[in-house]
């Protein structure tokens, strides 16, 4: 499962490429702008930046400029309003991958993220590895040595969703809003349910814990 960050100013475009990239597979991140990005990038693991231009802060040229001189090499597809050859050259000479005019067709978005992350083979996209441990997204299992543990889908999403951000804590809604969709009319305590389920299937793995966070919802914790 590729990790994909969307910055975008605009809020209900933002939720919009969310949605539709987390039905798609993705484990899907945030930024309202370039600096709020940056933070992302300093704490998770990024396949993949999906960018507007116009933003507040810091707009997606200094943004890619940034990430590129830091020697970060993921593909970025740049989405903007502007649509003149000098904008797009802008953003290739800046170091963007790909440019798309608004409004975007979310089809064709996906298409052209599917292209990225397969062109820029990212053949780890797919795999999460924590010591011995094996999560692979194409199977939905977790493998370490001879262990082989298959997950449901949304079982899977949950764990690979908490521990491509260890330490980091998510609350039930935004669990809920990530797996089952913001239009889902589940209970959030389902989350409870679910992590209870991949708990009991992965008690013999120790690189990790999910721990309950009292109040706001859970956590990955990596043991050394």
């Amino acid at each position: 499962m590729a990790n994909i960050l969307v910055v975008e100013d605009n809020n209900d475009l933002r939720k919009l490429l969310r949605i539709h990239l987390s039905r798609a597979g993705y484990a899907v991140f945030e930024a309202a702008n370039g600096q709020e990005a940056l933070d992302v990038l300093d704490k998770t693991s990024i396949h993949l930046l999906v960018v507007d231009i116009m933003m507040p802060v810091m707009d997606g040229y200094a943004l890619t400029e940034e990430i590129r001189q830091a020697g970060m090499n993921m593909p970025v597809l740049m989405i903007s309003a502007r649509e003149t050859l000098e904008d797009k050259r802008e953003g290739f000479r800046r170091g963007i991958d790909d440019y798309m005019v608004k409004p975007v067709d979310t089809e064709e978005l996906l298409m052209r993220v599917e292209a990225l992350l397969r062109r820029c083979n990212i053949a780890e996209a797919g795999k999460l590895r924590l010591g011995e441990c094996v999560l692979d997204s194409d199977s939905m299992t977790v493998f370490r040595g001879e262990l082989v543990i298959e997950l449901r889908q949304k079982e899977f999403r949950l764990l690979h969703m908490l521990l491509s951000s260890p330490n980091r804590i998510f609350t039930r809604q935004s669990l809920m809003d990530e797996i089952w969709g913001y239009d889902s009319e589940s209970d959030p305590r389902t989350v409870d349910t679910h992590i209870k389920r991949v708990r009991e299937k992965l008690e013999a793995i120790p690189e990790f814990e999910i721990v309950t966070v009292r109040g706001l919802g859970y956590k990955a914790v990596v043991r050394k």
